[in-house]
């Protein structure tokens, strides 16, 4: 139990506790309503990786993830919502200069966490104590999709930039992990960046 606190305090440590956003919530959009439509059509070889229809794939393959929509209502992640009715995720790639974040929307629905909204952000705000920023280059987002290393030594070793709720996140790290595996899951061209 004591080097689990070490490790959560080291990696608050190392990750920083600047949070760019503020607590303010926002109203729910009409967006949040439903379960995102899937990505079916989209052209897998055709996507940017972390371009907004690079997002909405991803939000389809959140759905399909039992550890994702059912590990993280187990553990109450998804009701650490601010009140809101949703948490906010938003990535991006950190050597595309000026490239847009890409944002993902978490809501409870029929006992599930599901992604209800993928693609560019329409959060201006963020909730400090419930939302997520993580960022990376390129290539180490590569390595993190194809699971050469979890979210713990990322962070730890400075791989994953990370804004958010530290000790949430630390508290499900099983999840995470598939959330990270989701930029292997989801093809995307890295020769370009988003737009």
């Amino acid at each position: 139990m004591r080097f689990k606190s070490v490790m959560a305090a080291a990696c608050v440590a190392m990750t920083g506790s600047a949070f760019a956003a503020t607590d303010t919530a926002e109203t729910s959009s009409p967006a949040t309503a439903a379960i995102a439509e899937p990505a079916a059509a989209i052209q897998p070889d055709k996507l940017v990786l972390m371009s907004a229809q690079w997002a909405k794939a991803a939000c389809d393959a959140w759905n399909q993830d039992p550890v994702l929509t059912q590990g993280l209502v187990d553990s109450e992640w998804v009701d650490n919502d601010g009140e809101r009715g949703f948490k906010v995720l938003q990535i991006y790639r950190k050597d595309c200069k000026d490239a847009p974040r890409v944002e993902m929307r978490i809501a409870k629905r029929d006992g599930k966490a599901v992604c209800v909204y993928g693609g560019r952000v329409e959060t201006a705000e963020l909730i400090k104590k419930s939302d997520y920023v993580m960022f990376a280059d390129t290539t180490r987002w590569q390595e993190m999709g194809r699971g050469e290393y979890g979210p713990m030594r990322a962070m730890m070793f400075g791989r994953l930039g990370f804004e958010g709720p530290k000790l949430e996140a630390m508290g499900n790290m099983g999840p995470f992990e598939n959330f990270l595996l989701l930029t292997g899951k989801v093809p995307g061209e890295t020769q370009e960046c988003p737009k």
